[in-house]
């Protein structure tokens, strides 16, 4: 196959390909930006593959980067775009399941394709737009099939990581996992407990944001991976009622509080939960907040100061995540109707207090604003000056 027109990527990438090959090497865009290309998805990354050894090819450029020199890879800084450039290489021995103990740079390119994960990833692209595809991956991206390069029990076993990028492609490619690969999966599920949790997780939040979620889901069940990642094998039952249901989400606050909120989790579980996936700490405290705010719509309660304590982006998160109208009706509506979004907002600051020698400088005084904040977002007082002040002085005469 020939590639008639190629991406503005690729061709602002040329001069790097062109100044290889006329010094004599081979040189080759590959892997996913060729796969996205075929199937007309976005280009994130444009990578080169070349015969050139790393030696050869930083003498080639003025400015380079040693990114990952010991496995063949140098960045070239010399177009205002980087650029990481590989040396065709084999590997062998891999006592940790994902790197390769031992890195062989070769001047072959079949050898080098010889080492990917899937069919569809192991495709080359020249200078001239030809195509090399010794694995079948045109086939089967025709026939949508995710399908291992060789025997799928020595790929898994070179990094147990590609299974759970098999199920995210199949998740965003909208692609099936073809038998021998899927068994495969299925038999060396274990080996996922030795990826750490980190990329699983990339992984993971990938293939829940995919066209087609919910049947990464089930391939995770299929085939035991569910078991070897942290927490989700003591849910099985409410993630194959996820499985079953078309979700759409569109980010990962989403995802982690859709599980959270299936799970029955409370804020303390859900905290836990996500540490043991290793989820950012902003992310976590957003995910508790939008699942307080799922609970609060399903006994239909929602306070304002829920709202309120939630935020505008975990309103949309909660209504996107239960996919319900009838029941987050008005929602955002009455999120954006709130006297105030945050307490800077408040017209009292405790300066303000201690200028009208209502209160000094105490821990009394966060208590006070703390009660004005929560009552003006319940419209129980007008978020006005006076009001605010009229409003301490009663609260402290009560006290």
């Amino acid at each position: 196959m020939r590639m008639v027109e190629i991406p503005n990527e690729f061709h602002e990438a040329l001069p790097i390909l062109q100044k290889i090959e006329s010094a004599g090497y081979e040189a080759y865009f590959v892997g996913g930006s060729v796969r996205d290309t075929i199937l007309k998805r976005p280009i994130h990354d444009v990578d080169i593959a070349t015969s050139a050894y790393p030696s050869e090819v930083k003498a080639l450029f003025k400015r380079t980067v040693d990114t990952g020199i010991e496995h063949g890879t140098v960045m070239i800084l010399d177009h205002g775009t980087g650029y990481e450039v590989t040396t065709f290489r084999t590997e062998s021995g891999y006592q940790d399941y994902r790197r390769p103990d031992h890195v062989t740079f070769v001047r072959s390119l079949k050898e080098d394709l010889k080492r990917r994960d899937f069919t569809i990833n192991a495709l080359a692209l020249a200078e001239n737009g030809q195509i090399t595809d010794l694995f079948g991956g045109l086939s089967d991206m025709r026939k949508h099939i995710i399908r291992a390069v060789g025997d799928p029990n020595e790929r898994f076993n070179e990094d147990a990581l590609r299974m759970m990028r098999a199920t995210r492609f199949a998740s965003q490619l909208d692609f099936q996992i073809e038998d021998a690969t899927l068994a495969g999966i299925a038999r060396h599920s274990q080996l996922l407990e030795k990826i750490a949790v980190e990329r699983s997780h990339t992984e993971f939040v990938k293939m829940m944001l995919g066209t087609d979620a919910n049947n990464g889901l089930k391939i995770m069940i299929q085939t035991d991976l569910y078991q070897h990642v942290p927490v989700l094998s003591h849910y099985l039952n409410q993630l194959q009622q996820i499985a079953e249901t078309d979700f759409t989400l569109t980010n990962e606050v989403q995802i982690w509080a859709l599980l959270a909120f299936k799970f029955g989790l409370n804020s303390q579980e859900t905290a836990s939960f996500l540490k043991k996936w290793k989820t950012a700490n902003k992310i976590i405290n957003d995910v508790i907040l939008t699942v307080e705010l799922l609970f609060a719509i399903q006994r239909g309660q929602v306070a304002n100061l829920t709202l309120y304590r939630a935020g505008s982006e975990n309103v949309v998160n909660a209504v996107t995540v239960l996919a319900d109208t009838a029941k987050t009706a008005g929602l955002v509506e009455r999120y954006e109707h709130l006297a105030i979004k945050n307490k800077h907002q408040l017209k009292m600051t405790g300066g303000e207090l201690i200028k009208r020698g209502i209160l000094k400088p105490s821990p009394q005084l966060g208590e006070v604003l703390n009660y004005l904040e929560q009552n003006v977002v319940a419209g129980k007082i007008k978020n006005e000056t006076e009001e605010l002040v009229k409003a301490a002085v009663n609260f402290l005469n009560e006290d």
